[in-house]
């Protein structure tokens, strides 16, 4: 177990090098004193969602933390639960406060070029990718430490008992809780977060470009600073909570399996296989770690006139590193273990070269994912510019246009999801799938990274329009958001593609620790899927996600109601703002959408929290099985489709307004301009929500199930 201070090591690492990236952030200048204004609206708008959010999330997960230590009578779960919480929160708090102090600092680097203004939006996003990947991890190594009687091999078998027939084993109880505080922050991050930044978004365009129309960012416009604060929490905090929710649960799936492998072989592992499967998941985190840190210091320090091609070479130099320390890992520290026939112990050994197969194949279907999302919705590719040629025609074709594009992008991403599971299962069975997890975001740092520069650079963008700066300027910032707007499709599909991986390995993690009686933790985990509770499950686990994007769309456009109607009043009530003699009430926009979407986040969180126990008391514990498989599927077809769509809306439209198809005041523009509202809930709410739905489910039935009967309450 001494060899956890290795990943603890290079996670304190990564936090240091983010706090030196934020200090070199806040080094660079921040431009006139309206750019600081500005900058400070977003500041402080930003800091009001993060507090009115944090009440709410303090609150369920004392509650939460609270059951479970009443009904596993124990301290150490609870603690950890929050402790994971509190990580999760920490780490997207200092992302937010480094991309909201860049937003004028892109600005005013724009004014000497591209280079300058590049470093210091890269810079700013490192901070969120690196804080993510070590505090994470850093915090994991702590918890295995602080508790690690609880891991070792003489005793991982015993079982421990509450109120003299709830049966779990203690090792899996505690990381399970460090994933499932980790997982409540991702919740309320990126459902309240793709909540205000969609309701935002939606009324400035609705009111702004249709009904007034003014340009984007325009100052004139009372939700134009709201738009911008939105940026921050839907796409910094928001995004950085669900890929750390990814990465927590990849490397947590892959310990418990090992737990249960040990569990399960009736003595066959030695000592040696068992510490080595449940290090090996943290000391690949580690090495990816300290790669995806290498990479982000040689991207930030680059000379740069291509974004683009900058970024992409740091995720190939990224991910050739991984693969390399991955190798080196695998060759010192990796065993030899029983394979895994579905569930079932068999006697052909597995080698550590095919857990590197397996891991590798995880990484490359996380690239070939991304790159589909990018041809789906990047405006440089066919589906997207034909979506904006058929515009022409009216919105009626933009809106069913998309929708197929959406529906059909769902094929390839699918397949590719399917046969990388299969090839690590192949490689390594179930403990190869989990590894495939881990695989796929072994280099969160820099896809993190990558993927908070854009919102930077799209608040610097606003800036630069609302100071008025040089038009030079917005030129550059609008190159580095068209950039960011890339990174975003890519990040997107990243984060559905990891959390498919990440949710199937916490599935497999369930089942195998809740087929048993009460009396047992594993007795042959398998499925009936044909035996009528299952099918239950697996019908009310299809139906729930559509069920959660009702209550999503539903918030979003209630928000952006109250919003529209505030706007409409300040146009009309305060006389100057048309002709900018006038300074809109921007604070009190900022007040609406916070207080609207905090409150709208609550009932989703209690659908996603509360769907297993109610499944798991009512029809036991292979319905709730059913439950997750079900779940699945769907949320992942709604979460590949909802990004899709709404990713090729937004992109036709900004073709159309570089001058394409008659460009910006023409009715093809109006109605590319409808396409990207629908499209907006979808892709930044919807989608992103769908990852955190399938994760969350899987983990509380991890923690919880053992309180289920094995069979329905009425039998």
């Amino acid at each position: 177990m001494n060899a956890l201070y290795l990943p603890l090591v290079a996670g304190i690492i990564s936090t240091v090098f983010a706090f030196i990236m934020l200090r070199r952030t806040l080094g660079f200048s921040q431009g006139s004193d309206r750019m600081k204004e500005l900058s400070k609206y977003i500041q402080e708008g930003a800091s009001a969602f993060l507090e009115e959010e944090a009440r709410k999330i303090f609150l369920v997960a004392v509650i939460l933390a609270a059951v479970l230590g009443i009904i596993f009578q124990s301290f150490k779960y609870p603690i950890v639960l929050l402790f994971g919480a509190l990580v999760s929160e920490l780490a997207g708090v200092i992302g937010m406060y480094a991309a909201t102090r860049a937003n004028a600092r892109v600005a005013a680097g724009a004014g000497s070029g591209l280079s300058n203004a590049f470093k210091v939006a890269f810079s700013s996003g490192s901070v969120m990718g690196l804080a993510v990947a070590g505090f994470s991890l850093t915090g994991l190594a702590i918890v295995m430490l602080v508790f690690k009687s609880s891991f070792v091999f003489e005793s991982i078998t015993d079982i421990s008992k509450a109120f003299g027939r709830i049966s779990y084993i203690d090792g899996v109880m505690i990381i399970s809780s460090y994933s499932l505080g980790a997982s409540l922050i991702a919740l309320f991050d990126r459902v309240g977060g793709g909540m205000y930044t969609k309701a935002a978004d939606m009324s400035a365009d609705l009111v702004g470009k249709i009904e007034e129309h003014i340009e984007e960012d325009d100052p004139r416009n009372p939700a134009t600073i709201a738009d911008n604060v939105g940026d921050n929490v839907g796409d910094v905090a928001g995004l950085g909570a669900d890929i750390l929710e990814s990465y927590v649960a990849s490397i947590v799936s892959a310990i418990v399996l090992a737990i249960f492998m040990k569990f399960a072989d009736h003595g066959t592992m030695t000592e040696a296989q068992y510490y080595g499967l449940i290090i090996l998941p943290v000391l690949i985190a580690g090495a990816g770690v300290l790669a995806s840190l290498i990479g982000v210091l040689v991207v930030a320090n680059m000379k740069t006139k291509d974004a683009q091609k900058s970024l992409s070479f740091g995720n190939l130099f990224t991910g050739v590193l991984v693969l390399g320390s991955v190798a080196i890992v695998i060759g010192i520290a990796a065993p030899d273990y029983p394979f895994k026939d579905s569930f079932i112990i068999n006697p052909e050994f597995v080698s550590r070269w095919r857990l590197f197969f397996a891991i590798a194949s995880g990484l490359i279907a996380g690239i070939i994912i991304s790159k589909l999302s990018e041809y789906y919705t990047s405006d440089q590719y066919k589906p997207t510019r034909k979506l904006a040629k058929d515009t022409q025609s009216g919105v009626a074709i933009n809106i069913t246009g998309g929708l197929a594009l959406g529906m059909g992008s769902t094929l390839w991403p699918v397949i590719t999801l399917a046969m990388a599971i299969l090839a690590a299962y192949w490689s390594a069975g179930v403990y190869g799938i989990a590894m495939a997890a881990l695989g796929m975001l072994s280099f969160v740092g820099y896809i993190v990274s990558v993927d908070s520069y854009g919102p930077v650079a799209d608040n610097a963008g606003g800036i630069a329009q609302m100071a008025n700066l040089d038009p030079k300027v917005r030129k550059l910032t609008d190159r580095l958001d068209s950039v960011g707007n890339t990174t975003a499709a890519i990040g997107k599909g990243f984060a559905i593609g990891s959390a498919a991986f990440a949710a199937l390995a916490l599935i497999v993690s369930y089942i195998w620790g809740s087929a048993g009686t009460a009396n047992e933790i594993v007795n042959n985990p398998i499925i009936n899927l044909v035996e009528p509770y299952t099918l239950i499950g697996i019908l009310i686990g299809g139906m729930l996600p559509f069920f959660f994007t009702s209550l999503l769309i539903k918030g979003v456009a209630d928000t952006a109601n109250l919003m529209i109607v505030e706007i409409r009043r300040q146009f009309k009530e305060i006389p100057g703002i048309r002709t900018g003699e006038a300074v809109p009430d921007y604070k009190r926009c900022i007040e609406i959408t916070t207080k609207g979407a905090v409150s709208r986040m609550l009932t989703p969180g209690v659908v996603a929290i509360a769907s297993p126990f109610i499944i798991g008391f009512l029809f036991g514990r292979s319905a709730v099985a059913g439950l997750l498989v079900g779940g699945l599927a769907s949320a992942i077809m709604i979460a590949i489709f909802s990004a899709n769509s709404g990713g090729a809306w937004d992109n036709a439209k900004k073709f159309i307004e570089t001058g394409e198809y008659g460009g910006k005041g023409t009715p093809t523009h109006e109605a590319a301009v409808v396409g990207d509202t629908v499209g907006d809930p979808l892709k930044d709410t919807v989608g992103p929500s769908m990852d955190i739905l399938i994760k969350l489910m899987s983990v509380v039935s991890l923690v919880f199930g053992s309180l289920f009967p094995v069979t329905p309450f009425f039998m």
